[in-house]
C-alpha cells in the first residue's frame, strides 16, 4: 500500500524545509512530494523525490498545481512569520489569510482529503483574562494591533466555516508555541540578544517553547495517520522572563507597563526599536498552550520541554554565563 501524495506550501521557509527533507529522507512512506514556495530553489540545493514548483499562494496558478498534482494531503506553511523590513499590513494579510482561502479553495475543487495548517498560540490573543494556562476550548481572541495573531485568527475563523461547509475535507490545524532550534533566528529570539532582557513590573511573562524537530514531527504524523482536530503544540512546562534571563546570564530591566508603554511609543516612530506599545501586553498577558490534547488525542509527546529547548537554544547560539 503507497502513502500519501503531499504538497507542502511555503516549502522553503524555515519549518517547511525541514519538512520536506524529513520527506524526502523517508521518514514516512509517501507516494510522492511537491515543495512549492513563492522562491525558486536551486539546483544544487534540490533533494532527491521532490518535486519543486515555484508560485505563489495568492495566485490563480496555484489552481492549475493542484490539478495538476492530485495530493492527498496539503501542509499548509506559507504566511509571514518575521515580517521584512519592507513589509506592510495589507502584504501580509494578503498572503496570510487571502492566500490561505486560495489554497483551502484549491483543495476543495481538487479533491484533497486532509490539510494540515500551522497556526499559532498567538490565536488566543494577550489578553489580561487568559488563564494560567490555555487549552483548545478557549476562544480565540487574536489582538488586530499584532498583525500576526489577528491573522492567525481570522484563518482559524475561516477554517471553522469550511469545517461546516466542506467536512469532506479533513483539518490538522495545530497552534504552536515559540519554536527553537539549533539555527532559529526571529522577533523572539531578537529579545535575548539584547544586553538586558525587558520585563514589566508584576507580570512573570512566562514562555513555552517547543522544539522544531518536535514540530515536524508532529507534522509527519498528521500526513501519515487518519487524525484530525485542532492541537496545541508546545513542550512541557514554561519559563518565566526571571528564568530566562538567568539561563542567559543577563539581568532584567523591570519597567512599569504604563512607563515601557510611554517610552516605546516615542522610540519606535524614531525607528530607534522594532517594537511599539502594543509590545507591552505582549509581554504582559502572553497566552501559555497546554499540550495534554496534543499528548493524550494526537497520540504525540513531545521529546524536549521548554526548559530543555532552551538550554538546546543556548549551547547551539553560545549563550548563558
Amino acid at each position: 500500500m503507497s502513502g500519501p501524495r503531499v504538497l507542502v506550501t511555503g516549502a522553503g521557509g524555515y519549518l517547511g524545509s525541514q519538512l520536506v527533507a524529513a520527506l524526502s529522507a523517508g521518514r514516512i512512506d509517501v507516494d510522492a512530494i511537491v515543495a512549492a514556495d513563492v522562491r525558486e530553489v536551486p539546483p544544487q540545493q534540490r533533494l532527491p523525490r521532490v518535486e519543486y514548483a515555484r508560485v505563489d499562494v495568492r495566485s490563480p496558478d496555484l489552481l492549475e498545481l493542484f490539478e495538476r498534482c492530485r495530493s492527498d494531503v496539503v501542509v499548509h506553511l506559507a504566511s509571514i512569520v518575521t515580517p521584512g523590513r519592507n513589509s506592510n499590513r495589507q502584504f501580509e494579510y494578503s498572503v496570510d489569510v487571502q492566500g490561505t482561502e486560495n489554497v483551502l479553495t484549491a483543495c476543495t475543487a481538487t479533491g484533497v482529503k486532509k490539510i494540515v495548517v500551522t497556526s499559532s498560540g498567538a490565536a488566543y490573543g494577550y489578553h489580561p483574562d487568559n488563564p494560567p494556562w490555555i487549552t483548545e476550548d478557549w476562544p480565540l481572541r487574536g489582538n488586530e494591533a499584532f498583525a500576526y495573531a489577528h491573522h492567525k485568527r481570522l484563518v482559524e475563523e475561516m477554517l471553522a466555516r469550511w469545517r461546516t461547509l466542506h467536512p469532506e475535507l479533513g483539518q490538522v490545524v495545530f497552534r504552536i508555541g515559540t519554536i527553537l532550534g539549533e539555527t532559529v533566528r526571529n522577533q523572539i529570539t531578537d529579545l535575548f540578544e539584547k544586553p538586558r532582557l525587558i520585563a514589566v513590573r508584576g507580570s512573570d511573562s512566562p514562555f513555552v517553547f517547543v522544539w522544531d524537530q518536535d514540530v515536524v514531527a508532529c507534522l509527519l504524523r498528521a500526513i501519515e495517520t487518519d487524525r484530525t482536530g485542532t492541537y496545541n503544540v508546545a513542550g512541557s512546562g514554561a519559563l518565566t522572563i526571571g528564568e530566562i534571563a538567568a539561563k542567559l546570564g543577563k539581568r532584567c530591566l523591570v519597567l512599569p507597563a504604563g512607563l515601557l508603554r510611554f517610552v516605546l511609543g516615542l522610540l519606535k516612530p524614531l525607528g530607534l526599536t522594532q517594537y511599539g506599545p502594543e509590545q507591552v501586553d505582549f509581554l504582559r498577558y502572553r497566552p501559555v498552550l497546554d499540550n495534554t490534547r496534543l499528548i493524550a488525542e494526537f497520540g504525540y509527546v513531545p521529546q524536549l520541554t521548554s526548559a530543555q529547548v532552551f538550554d538546546l537554544y543556548l549551547r547551539t547560539h553560545r549563550h548563558g554565563p
